[in-house]
């Protein structure tokens, strides 16, 4: 019986634990919003969006300017390949673009399964 009463009381307070917290938790609701209609409403922000300018129209006779295409990794590796007449090892490749042994290993899976390079002997890659 004494656990019992125990547990019951620790159940209780528990209970009166998440009672305060709602508590709390609908005092903050009621601060943030109006209460009555005596009570002035808090001023809403005025901000401007700022606007867009007007999108250029076209000149008849000319040719709309092309944006700047973003080379990829796997190109920059793909241009390294193809300059090269018997083949590329993997160490050329990091050196001549840059990236780390890991990334160029996954860019040549990558060409490989697409078929836009081919194995010479092991670690060595030319265009297919």
């Amino acid at each position: 019986m004494k656990e019992f009463n125990a547990a019951l009381k620790a159940v209780a307070e528990g209970l009166r634990t998440i009672a305060q917290g709602m508590e709390k938790i609908a005092a903050r609701i009621e601060e943030s919003t109006p209460k009555e209609k005596g009570q002035a409403k808090p001023a809403p922000k005025t901000a401007k969006k700022p606007r867009r300018p007007a999108p250029k129209k076209a000149t008849p006779g000319k040719a709309p300017a092309k944006k700047a295409v973003k080379e990829t990794a796997s190109d920059a590796v793909l241009a390294v390949i193809k300059r090269s007449k018997k083949g590329v090892d993997t160490t050329t490749l990091a050196e001549k673009t840059g990236f780390d042994k890991k990334k160029i290993a996954n860019i040549v899976f990558k060409l490989r399964k697409l078929g836009k390079i081919a194995s010479v002997s092991k670690g060595v890659y030319k265009t297919a």
